[in-house]
């Protein structure tokens, strides 16, 4: 069988990443690479190998077979469009878009053209998430506490809400898609920010992010958000279920139980191989183990946007459960002595 042919469009940090592993793979070969920034896609191409292209419809006619769509979360919309409108199968970065709206058209689109798609929650292939819902099985889980505590990345767009949608939507939706598959789905979040930007130009973000978390199940959770360090400082979630504790985090699981405490450690940089092996095997049709196709990662992206809505208003955003969940814009009226909150349709 041929080597698979991809390409990417866009070249930073994350774009970089994937051609390095993609590189790593016999049976694919990289066509080449498109970016608003030339110089960056010429250096991309350089380092590992394809050409450059003028844009994303000048890479589609060279033939490719996948699309790697790396590009900051305001700039999700139309590259996915022409993707679609090509038949051709990509894999989007996460967060998969700054809005809800542009979110929910591309996966309709999906869902019309069955197309296979991946999104980059990499944190599913930790093989230590399959320990921790194996450990899950048949307990109750009680709370879950999920924690981003981090730095402002040195990029412009950032700290601009338009442009990242903040840290809860940005950074801590690897946390909230993990607190999704070990616990469920969530119905209601309440959150709060701290209306202080950090101290980067231009910055209109909170610095700090607190939430709760209401589960279908009758679980109750928190989160926390920061981008006030000059390190990433803790990034994961604590499980509590009936007579055990789970500690998880990209470098390992820690379980408490009547038996002790124990950690078994994890090897970040192979679930971001695995990622884009499954991809790849999929796309070349010898394998199925897409964890997060794009439909799956929408529900993610619904309830980072719950939570920076909450943020935003101070008030309640219900999620209710069912396939065609949509934040709506507008506050719901409710009795003074109700909490007023935000419909998510289902």
């Amino acid at each position: 069988m041929r080597a698979c042919r991809v390409g990417l469009v866009g070249a930073g940090g994350v774009a970089q990443r994937h051609a390095r592993v993609l590189t790593g793979f016999e049976d694919v070969a990289l066509v080449g690479v498109t970016d608003v920034a030339p110089d960056a896609a010429a250096a991309l191409a350089e380092a590992y190998g394809g050409r450059t292209f003028a844009d994303v419809d000048e890479l589609l006619a060279a033939g490719v077979d996948a699309v790697y769509v790396c590009v900051p979360p305001f700039a999700h919309g139309p590259v996915e469009e022409a993707v679609i409108a090509a038949g051709v199968p990509m894999f989007v970065e996460k967060p998969v878009a700054v809005d809800l709206e542009t979110a929910e058209r591309i996966a309709g689109l999906v869902e019309r053209r069955g197309l296979r798609t991946g999104v980059g929650h990499h944190w599913r292939y930790l093989h230590v998430v399959d320990q921790a819902r194996q450990l899950l099985a048949g307990r109750p889980v009680r709370m879950v506490n999920g924690a981003w505590l981090d730095k402002v990345p040195p990029v412009a767009w950032w700290a601009r809400r338009d442009s990242s949608g903040g840290p809860v939507v940005e950074q801590a939706a690897h946390v909230l898609d993990l607190v999704r598959l070990l616990v469920g789905e969530v119905t209601e979040v309440t959150a709060y920010g701290d209306g202080s930007p950090p101290p980067v130009a231009d910055a209109d973000i909170d610095s700090v992010t607190a939430a709760t978390l209401r589960f279908a199940s009758g679980a109750v959770g928190t989160l926390a958000a920061a981008c006030v360090l000059g390190w990433k400082h803790r990034a994961g979630v604590e499980i509590l279920a009936d007579g055990l504790a789970l500690s998880l985090t990209e470098d390992g699981l820690t379980v408490c139980d009547g038996a002790g405490e124990r950690h078994l450690p994890a090897d970040p940089e192979a679930a971001r191989v695995a990622v884009d092996r499954a991809f790849v095997d999929a796309v070349r049709g010898v394998g199925d183990d897409v964890r997060v196709p794009y439909a799956e990662a929408l529900r993610t992206h619904r309830l980072a946007l719950a939570v920076a809505e909450s943020a935003r208003t101070g008030r309640p955003v219900a999620l209710p459960t069912g396939p065609a969940a949509r934040l709506t814009a507008a506050v719901a009226d409710a009795a003074p002595t109700e909490p007023a909150g935000v419909a998510v349709d289902a």
